[in-house]
């Protein structure tokens, strides 16, 4: 109904009911008494009170974003990893040191290429955490909300599950061609030890490989060092995971980040496979998720305690 065929005052209690400030105006505490006795709205209660409420819904809606972006960023970093284990292992190379097919060398500018698309997607809006060894350690180090820490962990490892899953699916066929009992395909979307008698060894090299990363990442993002400029920040990044790709990944796979490889080892066991590290075969699966967290702590310290306090100083 038109409000052109409604007295004013029925026009006015609609409004207030939308908006819902109809029970506001009933609260005692949001009204005033004038001169005469009558009782005069207090608009500014009712103003701070309409802007707490939006402030709230604010920061609702931003956490929730942070949190997708943080899903779709190592969504993207999961996609471009696996994708290029994916190409190496279904589609072997025919001849020694052939690249089209790839070898190693593809596996880890992959990975590189992936961590620097996956930062520049979710960058903006949370940060580009990607990694739940970096959301630690900027809790502990730089002050990161200890609330969201879980959340954006949960989050990564969604992302890297949606991810894995989306890989298996469009290399259905070659995963039914070459392997289709999925018994020796597990490694195409998580990681092992060489050495699986001696897991303290794979545990070592993924406390130095995470230790490495943050006290990179943490020294080309620093404010007071000298941070690259043009955006370059995710390109330098994407390259140090490369390095450690090629100098750390042959004991464990240089996982380096626990929702890298705890999300695609939920998906390969939910999808079938054997030799998942998980339910089936040896249970290695805490290594690459508990060492890149200590190794992370272990190289945001190195950084903070053994570069920043003297750059802080100068």
């Amino acid at each position: 109904m038109s409000s052109r065929n409604c007295p004013q005052e029925v026009t006015c209690k609609e409004s207030l009911r939308h908006s819902g400030l109809e029970r506001a105006l009933h609260r005692p505490s949001l009204r005033k008494t004038g001169a005469h006795g009558s009782a005069l709205l207090d608009y500014s209660a009712v103003s701070k009170r309409v802007e707490r409420r939006e402030m709230t819904m604010t920061a609702k809606s931003s956490f929730v974003a942070e949190l997708i972006a943080e899903f779709l960023g190592t969504f993207v970093l999961i996609v471009f990893g696996t994708g290029v284990v994916a190409m190496v292992v279904l589609f072997p190379a025919k001849n020694p040191g052939e690249l089209i097919h790839g070898g190693y060398t593809n596996i880890t500018l992959g990975w590189g290429l992936g961590v620097t698309m996956g930062i520049y997607v979710a960058g903006k809006i949370s940060g580009a955490h990607l990694n739940p060894a970096v959301t630690l350690a900027l809790a502990v180090f730089r002050g990161f909300p200890w609330r969201k820490v879980l959340p954006y962990s949960i989050a990564q490892t969604g992302g890297a599950f949606a991810a894995a899953a989306l890989v298996y699916w469009n290399y259905l066929p070659a995963f039914r061609q070459m392997d289709p009992q999925l018994e020796r395909t597990a490694g195409v979307f998580t990681t092992f030890p060489a050495f699986p008698a001696v897991l303290q060894a794979g545990f070592l090299d993924q406390v130095i490989g995470t230790a490495l990363l943050l006290l990179l990442v943490l020294a080309i993002t620093d404010e007071f060092n000298a941070p690259p400029g043009a955006n370059l920040a995710p390109l330098m990044i994407g390259l140090v995971v490369v390095a450690i790709g090629m100098s750390f990944g042959g004991m464990h796979g240089y996982p380096i980040n626990p929702a890298r490889d705890l999300g695609p080892r939920l998906f390969i066991t939910l999808a079938g496979f054997h030799n998942n590290g998980l339910t089936d075969g040896a249970k290695v699966w805490w290594v690459p998720v508990v060492a890149p967290l200590v190794g992370g702590l272990v190289g945001a310290a190195l950084y903070d305690f053994g570069i920043r306090r003297f750059l802080r100083n100068s």
